[in-house]
């Protein structure tokens, strides 16, 4: 029989992707059968009723946590650790007396720190306000919040093209602003290239391949996956185009989205005419190519060699007769993965449908992994794993029993790996582990998508 440790913390702040690192590392703890660590917003009271825990009332800037293991010294363990979890992101203040104590509105943090930047990470209800309060104070602004209406983000664009300020996201997941890393970032090294990109893993995937070529970035500015849709119509693509354009350090720039409404994109055309720095397009969908065909271009522009890209060989092969099934974590490589192989049946399990309440797949691979297991044999899963600061520490670790047991029931394996040489995990260390479990390797997408969708020919 399972027992159930339930606290309220009241008073107790910490933000929602150090949380969502929390419950992950102690749901990974021996006998624990669910964590939830999370503020106790309506949201996620509602998960946690939902997992059949009996909460006491809270207030949404209360803590919540909640504990299940049949087995309770495994629960004391848990809690243990848990505590001990939590006071590390308590540490990040202790010491500080009362007259240095944060500000507590980015507005006035604003006014106390010499900021151009905020970055806002809270849940997508409450982004907005945030948001426009940095706008307000004179500052640009990453929106890495998920699940923000699009009404929402058309206000907070328009409002920052009036203060000439960018607005980033909302959901945007990657930033590299003079070598900083937001979000989910790879370490790249610096150079010429600017990348404009309405999806995180596109450029992540772009970058990546330019740093394996030895070519470095400027910055990398995220605008958000629905930037170029026909309700936003590239309003903050527009705007980083140009200050990209403006920029010393950037001598070509890569504007990278997925399929963009016939508007945006005819106003984005517009405006890259009229630049001085040379555009290379991935604008997929649109005849442009594709994330790996925008690297080389963009190499070739600078004169420097197109190298063959990375793959590791899967250890066997297997004939395949049934369906290519992508189980993706980044939508812009999900998209892509789709129009090249051009059959299949793929699900981005980084769309909102997927995150509300949980952690993204880059950090959690639970639902991924529950997919992959219902695979039938004969079938062939094509998935990706993105390398980084901000994704999972090791992935090949969490993935590898899976993709074990579906090469050994029938089911090949492809997996597009994106990451850079700099990149915590180690990119050759997780190849390396990913073939070992039985996949077939390949740091281009398109090339992976190629091979899985081209099975058993290409495997040959």
């Amino acid at each position: 029989m399972s027992t159930d440790l339930v606290r309220i913390r009241s008073g107790v702040y910490h933000d929602s992707v150090s949380l969502m690192r929390v419950s992950q590392a102690v749901t990974d703890l021996p006998g624990v059968e669910v964590a939830v660590v999370a503020m106790a917003t309506e949201l996620n009271r509602g998960i946690a009723t939902e997992l059949g825990f009996d909460l006491p009332a809270a207030a949404p800037a209360d803590l919540l946590i909640a504990l299940r293991s049949g087995d309770p010294g495994a629960l004391e363990t848990a809690a243990a650790e848990l505590d001990r979890l939590l006071a590390g992101l308590a540490g990040r203040t202790a010491g500080v007396t009362a007259t240095e104590q944060p500000p507590r509105t980015v507005h006035a943090a604003a006014r106390d720190h010499a900021s151009t930047l905020a970055l806002v990470s809270v849940p997508g209800p409450h982004a907005f306000a945030e948001a426009m309060d940095a706008i307000e104070a004179g500052l640009s602004v990453m929106i890495f919040s998920d699940n923000v209406p699009v009404e929402q983000e058309v206000l907070l664009k328009r409002r920052a093209g009036e203060l000439d300020v960018l607005v980033m996201g909302p959901d945007c997941g990657t930033a590299v602003i003079g070598g900083a890393g937001l979000g989910f970032a790879n370490v790249l090294r610096p150079g010429p290239v600017g990348v404009v990109a309405a999806s995180g893993t596109g450029a992540q995937q772009v970058t990546c391949l330019l740093d394996q070529a030895g070519v470095g970035v400027s910055h990398v500015l995220g605008v958000g996956g629905r930037d170029l849709s026909a309700d936003v119509g590239g309003l903050s693509t527009l705007r980083a185009l140009e200050a990209l354009d403006a920029d010393p350090a950037t001598e070509l720039i890569a504007l990278i989205s997925k399929p963009p409404a016939p508007e945006a994109a005819h106003a984005v055309q517009e405006v890259v005419a009229k630049l001085g720095t040379p555009v290379v397009t991935a604008l997929l969908g649109s005849g442009s190519g594709n994330l790996t065909t925008a690297a080389e271009t963009a190499l070739r522009a600078l004169g420097v060699p197109v190298p063959a890209w990375r793959a590791w060989p899967a250890p066997g092969a297997r004939e395949r007769a049934g369906t290519l099934r992508g189980v993706y974590s980044g939508g812009t490589l999900c998209v892509e993965a789709r129009l090249t192989a051009g059959t299949g049946e793929f699900t981005d399990f980084g769309d909102d449908a997927y995150t509300r309440g949980r952690a993204h797949p880059m950090i959690d691979p639970a639902l991924r992994l529950e997919a992959l297991a219902k695979v039938p044999p004969g079938d062939v899963v094509l998935l990706d794993v993105v390398l980084g600061h901000g994704a999972d520490p090791d992935p090949s670790a969490r993935l590898a029993p899976g993709i074990t047991a579906a090469v050994g029931r029938g089911v090949p394996v492809v997996v597009a790996l994106v990451g850079s040489e700099g990149d915590p995990q180690g990119l050759d260390v997780q190849a390396e582990a990913l073939r070992a479990a039985g996949a077939a390797v390949f740091t281009s997408n398109a090339q992976a998508a190629e091979y899985a969708a081209g099975l058993p020919a290409s495997a040959r």
